[in-house]
């Protein structure tokens, strides 16, 4: 009896010490990022007025990605230049304000439909009278982003654009379906460059891109080429690895 007694207050004093609580990075107060990884240094130092607005349709799964982009276009721009909603389809009742955007004659979805246009022949903003757009982009994967689509009937009557002649994507460090595909934060660049005719939009939009795939090439990550061409560059990885990095 007295040894179960012993055994009983053992296991009492043991579940009475404090679990050590898990150590945490510290991270970014702005981008939310471990500090060691994060890519604000590449932002602006003000953030950029643009006249028209990207809006994002985000799947939920892309919100919990690591390595995504939409932070980057969010803390590059004036904050109501760059709206989020999130889900599988739109717009929902807790969309606020999405259906008023839809209706718009300005509104414009960057996705390629049979019927899409070249982002080049739409009026760049301040031309003719022309007033500033709003930009959708659909964020997640290719398959995540055709569900969207596919989902929301609501997109069916806007009008469809197309970046025509987009080069690699420079997301080096996430692999890509194919050579034109690029990521929601450059897609977003370029977009703003061309319908508001200023080239230097998507320079500085794309440097947080820029910083943080030099650090983490630098940190032993590896050139991820689209899976359309992987094959190809299987042989010649360091030098392709070399090309990129002058590129960044």
């Amino acid at each position: 009896m007295q040894t179960n007694a012993n055994e009983e207050n053992v296991w009492k004093e043991l579940s009475e010490i404090p679990a050590d609580p898990p150590k945490m990075r510290n991270k970014c107060e702005q981008c939310r990022r471990p500090i060691t990884v994060c890519w604000c240094s590449g932002l602006p130092e003000t953030r950029i007025f643009t006249q028209c607005r990207l809006i994002i349709l985000q799947h939920p799964a892309e919100e919990k990605r690591s390595l995504r982009t939409v932070p980057m276009l969010s803390l590059a721009l004036e904050k109501e230049k760059c709206v989020t909603y999130r889900g599988k389809k739109f717009p929902q009742i807790k969309h606020n304000g999405l259906q008023e955007i839809l209706n718009d004659a300005n509104t414009v979805l960057l996705y390629p439909t049979p019927e899409a246009i070249a982002l080049e022949e739409l009026t760049p903003v301040g031309f003719n009278k022309q007033k500033p757009y709003n930009v959708i982009l659909l964020d997640g994967t290719w398959p995540q982003a055709k569900a969207i689509y596919h989902s929301s009937p609501a997109l069916y009557s806007i009008r469809t654009c197309k970046i025509v002649g987009a080069p690699i994507s420079q997301y080096v460090i996430r692999t890509q379906p194919s050579d034109n595909c690029l990521s929601t934060l450059e897609t977003g660049a370029i977009a703003l460059s061309i319908l508001e005719n200023k080239a230097c939009l998507k320079e500085q939009m794309l440097r947080p891109l820029h910083y943080l795939c030099r650090f983490q090439l630098d940190n032993g990550a590896v050139i991820h080429h689209s899976k359309e061409v992987m094959p190809k560059y299987n042989n010649s990885h360091k030098h392709s690895k070399r090309k990129v990095e002058e590129q960044l």
